[in-house]
């Protein structure tokens, strides 16, 4: 039995136990981690020097790519250092540290997400009135809300979780410090703190989650007023990445949180949280452009501007 005051380390799930496959798994999130820079990197460069996407849409977007790019970068790098150097170690501060910026990052985007939708719904369902409500003001007051939003979120599950005495041993049964694992270590009941917590966030973030939808059935129902075919086309592409990372986001992470606990077994497990926490920074930069014109205009100024200037 172990007291947390005591714990200086934990040890995290491996993915492999032979060299072969921890190479495997540090090439294959290598290749990943890499895409997810470039992806998000391309986007935060183009959005912040071409004037053209100086817009609340893009804006926000870049946002989404900075959130994208951190929440990928608490995780990834150390799994892969650790099959690198095989090794499950991890400090007790890096534990915590990461906690608290899985949840900062997570809950940032979920609440920027929710800022988007609603960016979504006054271009389509209040076009007349978007300059005035989507004021460049407005908007930096919402993207900050969204990351206050996830800073106290994170402030109060990290300061909470880690107060509780840890007597089941360090042993984290996932590749990076989640809560859930880390509540299976805690003194019995006094887990119980932690999940009115959770229960607390989870009617928040079900408020949010009910916002994007009742959103969307407006946003639909004006978009199917549209008289001219065009006018659909371009309002479906405005919406349809938004509610494709949206729909990535929730639904991983709610199968990873709330499927029946006859379906969990430690590979399943690992297998959705890879699908929630790495897989969309990865691939929301392809989703965002690959219907988005001016998007994509911009980024391939900015290649061949790169191409250029190493000449």
């Amino acid at each position: 039995m172990s007291n947390s005051s005591s714990l200086n380390e934990f040890l995290l799930l491996a993915f492999a136990d032979t060299r072969e496959l921890q190479l495997l798994h540090f090439s294959l999130f290598l290749g990943i981690y890499l895409a997810a820079l470039l992806g998000n990197g391309l986007i935060i460069t183009a959005v912040a020097c071409d004037h053209h996407l100086h817009t609340p849409m893009y804006f926000f977007l870049l946002n989404l790519s900075l959130l994208d790019l951190g929440s990928i970068s608490i995780t990834v790098p150390k799994s892969m250092a650790n099959s690198l150097w095989n090794t499950r170690a991890i400090s007790y501060s890096g534990c915590a540290a990461q906690v608290f910026l899985a949840f900062f990052l997570f809950g940032g985007e979920f609440f920027l997400l929710t800022v988007m939708a609603y960016d979504r719904f006054v271009a389509i369902c209040k076009p007349l009135h978007y300059g005035t409500i989507m004021g460049s003001r407005a908007c930096v007051k919402m993207a900050a809300a969204a990351w206050a939003g996830g800073f106290f979120h994170a402030l109060l599950h990290t300061a909470n979780t880690f107060s509780m005495p840890l007597c089941q041993g360090n042993v984290v049964d996932q590749f990076f410090c989640e809560v859930p694992e880390i509540l299976k270590l805690s003194c019995s009941d006094s887990y119980l703190r932690e999940a009115g917590l959770i229960v607390s966030f989870a009617c928040l973030f079900f408020g949010c989650f009910v916002f994007i939808v009742l959103s969307y059935v407006q946003i639909f129902t004006a978009v199917l007023r549209i008289p001219s075919e065009q006018g659909r086309h371009k309002a479906f592409s405005m919406c349809l990445p938004h509610l494709t990372v949206v729909s990535l986001f929730i639904s991983t992470g709610i199968f990873a949180y709330l499927k029946p606990p006859s379906l969990s077994s430690p590979a399943l497990d690992l297998v959705l949280t890879v699908l929630y926490s790495v897989v969309p920074p990865a691939v929301n930069p392809l989703i965002y452009s690959m219907r988005n014109k001016e998007l994509k205009d911009a980024l391939r100024k900015l290649i061949q501007l790169v191409l250029v200037q190493q000449k």
